[in-house]
């Protein structure tokens, strides 16, 4: 964990560890009880989408858990998960970025409405999503990090001795003062990767310490004194900040300030409107909302 406090409790959902110069992981402190009985997919109200993009061989292989937490009962949108009362989608705005973000998720996480980590690749359209099985890596994620292109970071705290010779900071991405790769051999430069870990702190802490492929990365830890604003369930501390801050915060120290913007927003109109829908209130336009549909007018002005 970061600094000297204690971690937390098991089960208690952590994004990120940045108290005070501190490091931050990226998993998420969105989630609601999952239950632990299985439907077909499709039955019931359940939470049963896969992510975006995954190969037909791994359908199947999430556990078809109906998400029974309270509040399962509500109608929801089909697009965007929330309550009907308060949808996001007018909401959605997307943004350009150099940056590439790849989501290694558990398999539970999929359901979680409160789940914040798709809210990346809602704005970001060069998104990856893999779910994480420890015995069968999927083979996409395999083969992205073998591809010559891209330079993946995995996101993870600087506070353990055994890996800090592969921790660098945010000046790597652009090849000042580590030793990190930044153009092929052909000379092309190479596209920056964030790997997110999208999970409870045991979690992500297993992810990081249980897959093997993952070992020669380097570690880019998140140091940061920003405090989270995410509502929708109590953190441990105000320190730790939910898997779409991260990517947000990771954004503007990477220069990218358009795409961190956009994403901020898009964020705080996704926790404005799922706290609004849990005591029934329709939510009008806040500021971010306004900006965020400011943005969509003006990109159907320009096409």
């Amino acid at each position: 964990m970061c600094d000297s406090r204690p971690p937390p409790a098991d089960g208690d959902d952590i994004a990120a560890c940045a108290p005070q110069s501190a490091s931050a992981v990226a998993s998420s402190v969105d989630g609601d009880a999952v239950a632990i009985d299985t439907v077909a997919p499709g039955e019931g109200s359940g939470i049963t989408t896969l992510p975006s993009g995954e190969p037909e061989a791994w359908h199947g292989r999430h556990p078809r858990r109906e998400f029974k937490a309270r509040g399962s009962q509500v109608i929801r949108c089909e697009a965007c998960r929330l309550p009907r009362l308060n949808c996001l989608c007018p909401y959605q705005v997307t943004a350009e970025s150099r940056i590439k973000f790849w989501l290694i998720t558990h398999p539970l996480e999929h359901y979680k409405p409160t789940n914040t980590g798709r809210l990346i690749s809602d704005v970001l359209a060069g998104t990856e999503v893999f779910s994480w099985y420890r015995v069968e890596p999927d083979p996409r994620l395999l083969a992205l990090l073998e591809d010559e292109r891209y330079q993946p970071f995995i996101i993870f705290p600087d506070d353990q001795p055994d890996y800090a010779d592969r921790v660098v900071d945010v000046n790597a991405i652009a090849g000042v003062g580590a030793d990190v790769a930044t153009h092929t051999a052909s000379g092309e430069a190479r596209i920056p990767v964030f790997i997110l870990l999208d999970g409870t702190w045991r979690q992500a802490r297993r992810i990081f310490r249980k897959s093997p492929y993952l070992d020669g990365l380097p570690v880019l830890p998140l140091h940061t004194q920003r405090l989270t604003r995410y509502h929708l369930r109590k953190p441990a501390s105000e320190a730790h900040l939910c898997t779409a801050e991260v990517a947000a915060e990771l954004l503007r120290q990477a220069g990218e300030e358009n795409a961190a913007s956009v994403l901020d927003d898009y964020f705080d109109a996704f926790n404005d409107c799922y706290r609004a829908s849990r005591i029934h209130y329709v939510l009008e336009p806040t500021a971010p909302m306004r900006r965020l549909l400011a943005r969509r007018d003006a990109t159907a002005g320009e096409s």
